[in-house]
């Protein structure tokens, strides 16, 4: 059973490049190619592909972002670039292999050999708990995300990090909650808050992570449980044992 690849670069000699050398491999079949990682997107949630062989630096977004999008049932990922400095990065995205250009015929056979010896995917995590503390700040990759990619309906979207005013998980679904539309996320609140600044974003409930810029009020409760109204007019509850935390990060 051949392995079905996707290629992304927004170069199209590196493509053709690669294109080139699988075409060599009985096993391989390029099902797809995309130019941007809004599109690498699109073309995975539409191919399904066993591999993606990513370019880093793109237009619209980078190859670290689409990787950090991937949730459950996410394909192999394998980077090519001509940069050495993200394979930390990469591999806190758990890269199968990260390939400097020009990719050479041995470098390819080793990384997927490395994909024929991947394990099978875990199933997407749960909404964290409500005891269970954010991630420190040493636990994040370098360079929390400057934008994240959401779906409107079938279209994916790039969304400056500035522009988000909230993260929740409900029904099943992460959802991103701009000034005026909540849109889909694939990545869990889980795997969201591995990426996510503390800096910026703290999680309030079980289920909801607020912009701290976008905190307009905090009222407390008698109960010593909290609400916070956000800059989109919503309003949002807030845990016990999380007000107090969230107050102090309020006040810098």
């Amino acid at each position: 059973m051949s392995l079905r690849v996707l290629l992304v670069d927004d170069e199209a000699p590196a493509r053709d490049r690669l294109r080139q050398i699988l075409s060599e491999r009985a096993d391989v079949a390029v099902v797809g190619e995309a130019e941007d990682g809004v599109q690498a997107i699109e073309r995975i949630q539409e191919l399904a592909p066993d591999v993606v062989f990513l370019d880093i630096q793109m237009p619209g977004c980078t190859g670290l972002e689409v990787a950090a999008s991937l949730s459950g049932g996410r394909p192999a990922v394998i980077f090519c670039t001509a940069f050495d400095q993200h394979a930390v990065d990469a591999f806190e995205l758990r890269a199968v292999d990260y390939l400097l250009k020009p990719v050479t015929r041995a470098r390819l056979d080793a990384a997927l050999s490395r994909v024929a010896e991947r394990p099978a995917t875990a199933p997407p995590s749960p909404a964290p708990a409500d005891d269970t503390e954010p991630p420190a700040e040493s636990d994040l990759p370098a360079g929390p995300p400057a934008r994240f990619l959401a779906r409107r309906g079938a279209r994916y979207l790039v969304v400056p990090s500035a522009d988000v005013v909230a993260f929740s998980f409900d029904d099943g679904q992460t959802r991103l909650h701009t000034a005026t539309e909540q849109l889909l996320m694939q990545p869990t609140l889980t795997q969201l808050l591995r990426r996510l600044d503390p800096a910026h974003y703290f999680q309030v409930s079980r289920a909801v992570v607020v912009h701290l810029n976008h905190v307009r009020e905090a009222k407390p409760h008698t109960d010593g449980t909290g609400v916070v109204m956000l800059s989109n007019g919503t309003s949002v509850e807030v845990s016990r044992r999380r007000w107090r935390p969230l107050l102090d990060q309020l006040a810098g």
